[in-house]
């Protein structure tokens, strides 16, 4: 499976296009996630929520490795293609994730629970 439809691509190109004029502002658009991606042998997840239109293989989101800290970041998108678990199997996309708060609402409440539960 595609960790990015060519769809949902667009999207985090959209919303990052968005941000860019904003950055350091503190004036940043709280985007909806976009996607999710996790891996099903590791307990990592990343909810996305744009992609640097500078940079088309950076994305930003909330990333939890599983370790108790999840943050804020940027990631590679080629980095997490090539991303496996303990049983080898890669990152895979959550067809069925729906959004329903803003990704400041997700890491509140992952930082609150020392894990993104979503």
């Amino acid at each position: 499976m595609q960790i990015l439809t060519q769809d949902l691509r667009e999207k985090l190109l959209a919303n990052g296009r968005q941000q860019l004029p904003l950055r350091g502002t503190g004036g940043e658009i709280d985007f909806m996630p976009v996607v999710k991606l996790f891996t099903p042998d590791a307990g990592a997840t990343w909810l996305l929520t744009e992609i640097d239109p500078e940079d088309p293989d950076i994305a930003f989101g909330l990333c939890d490795l599983g370790l108790g800290c999840p943050e804020l970041g940027s990631v590679s998108l080629t980095e997490l293609a090539s991303v496996r678990g303990r049983l080898g199997l890669p990152v895979e996309r959550d067809r069925h994730f729906r959004a329903d708060k803003p990704l400041s609402a997700y890491a509140e409440e992952a930082r609150r629970l020392g894990r993104l539960r979503v």
